[in-house]
């Protein structure tokens, strides 16, 4: 007797007396143990194989490890490479060595606290440090960078003081033919609704370097903060530009300031478009002076070179004019400065030209010094320990801010 017992949703069969199975369902009984076998013999023949035992995790790599006598200890994993070599700024390469698991080390004397600037050479091909997310940002070779720290006296050091802020703006150059940035720091108070003004510091990069060179690796708005609460500087707006008239000069491809032509093609659109594309926006959009005596002009490198050729032919616009280990222009200065004999002295008000005593341009930078003073010109002159380096950079900008706008 069958009973079915039914609900909205299921159906429930229970039979009292089960009936014999036809030859068709014992058909299908057998069909179905048949496959049930199969299938469980193709299971046990495809599992996979067991899992080789794990290694133990590799321990990570500390690097840099900076130690309490300013000693810095560099390590990197490269157990193929026959050779590793520690590259440093302002230092020359040293010689890594190995351990038994595969990562060279090398050891430094103490340094003096800063910021610089390395790279690993493996078997002769750079490298960054691939544990160690500070870096230096650069067009033709980017570098790693160890911070040893120093005290609050350093004036690229983080203090607890009023910070400015630095403002990045990006526009379309109808002279240079590209898209193009510069970075804007206000100082500390700085109110766009206030009715105050303050002068304005245009201060340029070096070759390779882009428009957060000073930002980025100079630190140029610690600096401003440190000095500006220090009283040692006076408020300011600091204005860092893209430094390339013609940006084919930095291409891997054969970009260089040793081409005369080029050379002077960078220089020449890179005031045009300072003078008429960077300034205006500036003084658009900022609450700053435009009188010649409220703007200043310096730079690095080859943007010394570019402070130099601007500001000692344009003194209608600036008074206060700064190098820092300039290199890069025409030596031909007759023809680049026609207008500069000892009437320049009665317009600039500060003429500062710095490099350090281990660079290769400080033979340049006297020459050039040397001349100025033949034409009567009146110039501080600066002499540094250090070579062509950020860490003299820093010192120089340290040094220059507060002599201006006085």
């Amino acid at each position: 007797m069958n009973f079915r017992m039914s609900t909205a949703n299921n159906h429930f069969s229970l039979n009292r007396a089960a009936s014999k199975p036809t030859a068709r369902q014992k058909g299908k009984l057998v069909f179905v143990g048949w496959l049930s076998l199969a299938t469980l013999s193709w299971a046990q023949s495809t599992s996979p194989a067991a899992a080789p035992p794990r290694s133990a995790p590799r321990s990570p790599v500390i690097s840099p490890e900076v130690h309490p006598d300013n000693s810095v200890t560099f390590r990197f994993r490269a157990p193929n490479a026959k050779a590793v070599m520690l590259s440093r700024e302002g230092a020359k390469g040293v010689a890594m060595q190995k351990d038994d698991s595969g990562i060279w080390s090398v050891t430094t004397e103490p340094l003096e606290p800063d910021f610089y600037g390395y790279t690993f050479q493996a078997d002769d091909v750079g490298l960054l440090d691939p544990g160690n997310s500070l870096f230096k940002p650069n067009l033709l070779g980017m570098a790693s960078m160890v911070h040893v720290p120093g005290p609050p006296s350093l004036p690229w050091e983080i203090n607890d003081v009023p910070h400015g802020v630095v403002q990045h703006h990006w526009y379309k150059s109808s002279i240079v033919g590209d898209h193009r940035d510069y970075y804007v720091y206000t100082p500390p108070g700085y109110d766009p609704k206030s009715r105050q003004r303050y002068p304005v510091f245009y201060l340029f990069h070096g070759y390779s370097d882009d428009a957060s060179g000073w930002t980025a690796v100079g630190r140029a708005n610690i600096i401003l903060d440190n000095l500006i609460a220090q009283g040692k500087a006076k408020p300011m707006l600091l204005v860092m530009t893209l430094g390339y008239g013609a940006p084919e000069i930095v291409a891997r491809n054969g970009g260089s300031l040793r081409n005369s032509e080029l050379r002077d093609k960078n220089y020449s659109r890179f005031r045009d478009a300072l003078f008429n594309e960077v300034i205006p926006q500036v003084e658009k959009q900022y609450r700053v002076r435009s009188d010649r005596k409220s703007r200043a002009i310096a730079g690095l490198s080859m943007g010394g070179a570019e402070s130099l050729y601007i500001g000692l032919n344009a003194l209608d616009r600036f008074a206060w004019i700064g190098a820092f280990s300039a290199g890069g222009a025409s030596r031909d200065y007759e023809k680049i400065y026609p207008k500069v004999d000892e009437k320049l002295n009665s317009q600039i008000k500060l003429l500062w030209i710095a490099c350090g005593t281990e660079d290769g341009l400080m033979a340049e930078n006297r020459k050039f010094r040397e001349w100025l003073k033949g034409k009567g010109v009146h110039v501080t002159e600066i002499e540094t320990p250090g070579a062509h380096t950020w860490m003299v950079w820093r010192r120089n900008l340290a040094a220059f801010a507060p002599l201006l706008f006085r």
